[in-house]
């Protein structure tokens, strides 16, 4: 039953107290209101769990159906059978790689293990979630299914299937990293074909390295001391995917007196991961914590099978996944992997970084596995009344995976937690069991001693992590900010130091964005900071870099640039013309100056002033103009970049809006804000497209910003991707265009303002209706 705005308050009343009698003769049925306001949003209330996950699950489908139905085939490893063996996911993964990984991970008594551990609010929740989900399904088949999702794949999801969702969400920080190392590992010498090419490795090096960059977040929580009335406020940034599984989703979710939150969501969950209720905004960032380790095993040397620990020799497990594949005629057949495991994890096998010999193989332990506390743990967060209920509820469950946790309450408080689930080797113990040749980036532990093993602190939710008291957290009432650095300066006026280096490392070079992050708000040190300042903070679009190297840059354009001079004015003049931002309007100068600082990524040296732990919110800084070797890499990336552009078919006269784009539908939205590895706070990843266009692939998407008063908060926000991925959808785009032309809009909360938003309309769904 939809009823819209134009119905009178009395025929509304009217409709609601038949349909609440109605109701009432079925107690046990699911039955939720489903309020949608612009933009589609919906904000969906329920009389309890159950009745709340109806409606969410519902409310999705309408808005993402193929979306979920894709993700459903991925976890449960179905891809190689409908599609073929050989396609690619939207991660770039083969598909036979893609299906054995999910296959060895979700193994249905991983599953059942899982879903047994959950509450039942939250078991609630799901099964609501599953009946609303298949409800709409079923109501959208009968009408035609979108032709993304046209096909037999597209089936009734189950519980399982969102539990399978969940632990691919748990292992994206860890082994799902390996994907293609867990499924091509084999022992030497066993004839056996590499499920995974050496390209495929290429690929997932990249993936690997990027991915800080497309689920990164910045975060600023501003508290009494800052803020513009003395309450709490805050920024929520997370630049995650646009596209797959990890595609936030924007709703509002009630249970009249126990439940009032709103913000985003990822996929399959019913429940919000970002977001603000009535006393409390908080928001997530990757962090730079490790939430795995490898280990390496000195095989024995009569068999590449098993390996040795403390002397004995042990055989690995051996898991046989058979995945059915597609094959060219049609038909399905199966087809096996071996998964060798030791004790301490799958075997993975990286070539030319992780290679299984006679001598040698490498394990992979990913704390996030045992985790079955993720969904339990962001509902607690949903339903806290104040920020010291929120920190006790992350200190009890420890269920946050792979983020730090910023939030602002409306006392004016304001809280930093780096409290995710991180392997429990402190810094003796790395110096007694790595080789610190192998650096920091991926710690390597012996896996030939059992004193290597992680240690099992009583104090830990799980055996094998660190305690939630031993991890970095921080409440003040000025400000806490978070840009994937560690949690070293989350506030230089309380540096966070001590830590194991697994969980955070000290006197590192600061990202560009932490640096933008700390020089912002201290320039505003002498003023209030209001909402504005927060918002501009993210689209402003400044690239923060610029400013720190364009002067001497445009000093080696002033001096001359010899027999290439008149190629070379071309991009001094665009440089200098340039506004330093990432604007629709920013210049030809915007992509040549980032082809110039990619090119001197690879000249360290390249920094006037070198980093210095005791300044590192100002260095490095400046570029060595003066030394002929700096120089000519500048020169050279310059006419490299004149030739790359000329590729592009971009002349003096583009515009940075003409070239990064969003598609939906075949229509495209320009795109500001750029990488963030330029210190652009709004960070955005796009990809080359064979047309010369950079095509948005992640980056900010969810953005929120929230003050408070005596009567609660005040939110505004939008969804960057919009609501729907549904190319049809009137919600696929609209506020990608919103974002384009940055305009925020108020968030409604109050039953108030929803009903008074100008889209405004009520949809009650009932699990007797759909029957």
């Amino acid at each position: 039953m939809i009823i819209s705005r134009q119905l009178t308050r009395l025929s509304l009343a009217g409709v609601l107290a038949a349909v609440n009698v109605a109701a009432s003769a079925q107690p046990n049925e699911a039955t939720a209101d489903i309020r949608r306001t612009s933009f589609g949003v919906p904000h969906i209330r329920a009389d309890n769990e159950r009745g709340l996950g109806y409606g969410i699950g519902y409310a999705y489908a309408q808005d993402n159906l193929c979306l979920l139905a894709n993700e459903i085939v991925t976890v449960n490893g179905e891809r190689s059978r409908y599609f073929g063996p050989t396609q690619l996911t939207v991660e770039e993964r083969e598909n036979q790689v893609s299906d054995v990984f999910f296959t060895w991970l979700n193994t249905p008594q991983a599953v059942a293990a899982c879903w047994q551990a959950q509450t039942l609010p939250v078991r609630e929740l799901v099964e609501g979630y599953v009946a609303g989900f298949n409800r709409s399904l079923k109501e959208t088949r009968a009408k035609g299914l979108p032709p993304q999702c046209q096909g037999e794949w597209v089936r009734d999801i189950t519980t399982q299937d969102l539990v399978k969702l969940t632990r691919r969400l748990l292992v994206e920080g860890g082994v799902g990293q390996f994907a293609e190392a867990l499924a091509g590992a084999s022992p030497p010498q066993a004839g056996a074909a590499q499920v995974g090419p050496p390209a495929s490795f290429q690929v997932a090096s990249t993936r690997l390295q990027r991915f800080a960059l497309d689920r990164g977040s910045n975060a600023v929580a501003v508290g009494s001391e800052r803020s513009f009335n003395g309450r709490g406020m805050l920024l929520a940034n997370p630049h995650f995917p646009w596209v797959g599984g990890m595609r936030f989703y924007q709703m509002h979710l009630t249970i009249p007196g126990q439940l009032d939150v709103m913000g985003a969501a990822l996929p399959g969950l019913p429940m919000i991961n970002i977001g603000f209720n009535q006393h409390l905004a908080w928001t997530h960032t990757v962090d730079s914590s490790k939430h795995f380790t490898l280990y390496r095993l000195q095989l024995d040397p009569k068999d590449p099978t098993r390996y040795l620990l403390d002397g004995n020799s042990l055989p690995m497990t051996r898991q046989t996944v058979t995945v059915k594949a597609k094959t060219a005629d049609g038909q399905v057949q199966p087809m096996t992997r071996e998964v060798y495991s030791s004790r301490f994890g799958p075997v993975v096998q990286w070539p030319g970084k992780l290679d299984w010999d006679s001598q040698f193989a490498y394990s992979l332990r990913d704390a996030n596995l045992e985790n079955d506390r993720v969904l339990q743990q962001w509902y607690s967060m949903n339903r806290a009344t104040s920020l010291g209920q929120l920190q006790a509820s992350v200190h009890k469950i420890q269920g946050i995976p792979w983020v730090n946790t910023l939030a602002a309450d409306d006392q004016g408080q304001t809280l930093y937690m780096n409290l995710s689930v991180v392997p429990n080797v402190n810094a003796a113990k790395l110096a007694a069991c790595s080789d610190p040749r192998a650096g920091l980036q991926m710690i390597v532990l012996d896996g030939s001693r059992s004193e290597c093993a992680w240690d099992v602190d009583p104090q830990a939710v799980q055996p094998g992590i660190y305690a939630a008291a031993d991890l970095p957290q921080l409440l003040r009432k000025d400000f806490v900010q978070h840009a994937n650095d560690s949690a070293w300066m989350v506030n230089p006026a309380q540096p966070l130091t001590g830590f194991s280096p697994l969980i955070s490392q000290q006197e590192q070079p600061l990202g560009l964005r932490s640096r933008f992050a700390l020089e912002r708000l201290q320039a505003l040190a002498k003023g209030r900071i209001g909402a504005a300042d927060l918002q501009r903070m993210v689209l402003d679009d400044e690239v923060y870099l610029a400013g720190l190297v364009m002067p001497d840059m445009l000093q080696l354009c002033a001096s001359g640039q010899g027999t290439d001079a008149q190629q070379l004015t071309a991009v001094c003049s665009s440089l200098k013309a340039w506004d330093r931002r990432a604007n629709l309007d920013s210049g030809i100068g915007f992509v040549h100056f980032q082809n110039l600082m990619q090119a001197l990524q690879e000249s360290p040296d390249a920094w006037r002033v070198g980093f210095d732990p005791q300044d590192p919110q100002h260095t490095p800084r400046g570029l060595r103009v003066d030394e002929p070797q700096v120089a000519e890499t500048i020169r050279g990336a310059m006419l490299a970049s004149l030739e790359q552009t000329a590729k592009m078919g971009l002349n003096e006269h583009s515009r940075w809006g003409d070239i990064q784009v969003a598609s939906s539908g075949g229509q495209q939205t320009p795109i500001h804000g750029g990488p963030g590895t330029l210190g652009v706070y709004n960070a955005i990843q796009s990809v080359p497209r064979s047309d010369g266009r950079l095509e948005v692939v992640s980056g900010t998407s969810y953005l929120q910003v929230v003050t408070f008063d005596e009567k609660g908060p005040h939110a505004q926000g939008l969804l960057a991707f919009s609501l729907s991925s549904d190319p049809q959808s009137k919600h696929s785009r609209d506020q990608t265009e919103a974002f384009s032309r940055k305009k925020l809009s108020v968030l409604p909360f109050t039953q108030q303002q929803i009903e008074a938003d100008p889209q405004y309309r009520v949809e009650r769904i009932s699990e007797g209706d759909g029957r």
